[in-house]
């Protein structure tokens, strides 16, 4: 018996890598929106994002309901990343610091990460979202920095309720397109990746550099001045 039974409509025809979905959205229906990206949003190798879009497209065919698709996305991306700051919150930072000597990793080095992310960290998880590796590490990574939780539900639902709107939309309207904008959306998630590594690189060494240098400068501009 199919759960979440879909309507009387045909299931459209899903193109390119989306079409392995097809039997899974038939028979599970939301479930399956649900539980996939729950499952994807703290680290389980599993389709999260693509069957959101192929779910996208059974609902612009009358399939499933768009309400209803975007419903169970946006609950099952919040509770999932819920989950995986549970996991960074209770588990990651102590294992981390239990073989800090091997990894070089120390709690002054670790205290340096959490500012950082308390300072940046709203954007850097609404943008995760959309880039593939960082939405699935996302809300470990902020249990980990010990972010506060409300701050981090606040700001990951942004990033849900703003993803799960975009594929839907794309989903829906890109027809026979969507596999090759898919595969762009995907490439250029990897510049967002860089760009926010080098971002993050950038502004530790800044910050090392100030609290390095200022000694140093004002003693040598005293000495120009006598």
């Amino acid at each position: 018996m199919q759960i979440f039974l879909l309507s009387a409509a045909t299931s459209p025809a899903l193109p390119g890598i989306f079409a392995s979905l097809g039997p899974t959205l038939d028979h599970y229906g939301y479930l399956a929106v649900f539980g996939l990206i729950f499952l994807e949003d703290f680290g389980v190798p599993v389709p999260g994002e693509t069957v959101l879009i192929a779910a996208a497209v059974y609902a612009g065919a009358g399939t499933l309901n768009p309400v209803l698709v975007g419903l169970c996305a946006l609950a099952g991306a919040i509770v999932g990343d819920s989950v995986g700051y549970l996991i960074g919150r209770l588990l990651e930072r102590r294992l981390l610091l239990r073989f800090g000597r091997v990894l070089h990793l120390t709690e002054a080095r670790l205290a340096r990460a959490e500012e950082f992310f308390l300072h940046h960290g709203g954007k850097i998880i609404i943008g995760a979202r959309f880039v593939e590796g960082l939405r699935q590490a996302n809300g470990i990574v902020a249990g980990l920095t010990e972010i506060p939780w409300l701050r981090f539900l606040f700001f990951n639902s942004i990033g849900a309720v703003l993803w799960v709107a975009t594929w839907l939309t794309i989903g829906d309207t890109a027809g026979a397109h969507l596999t090759t904008i898919y595969h762009d959306v995907t490439r250029y998630s990897l510049l967002v990746v860089a760009i926010v590594a080098l971002t993050g690189i950038g502004y530790l060494l800044l910050r090392y550099v100030h609290r390095n240098d200022p000694p140093r400068a004002e003693s040598t501009h005293r000495r120009h001045k006598i």
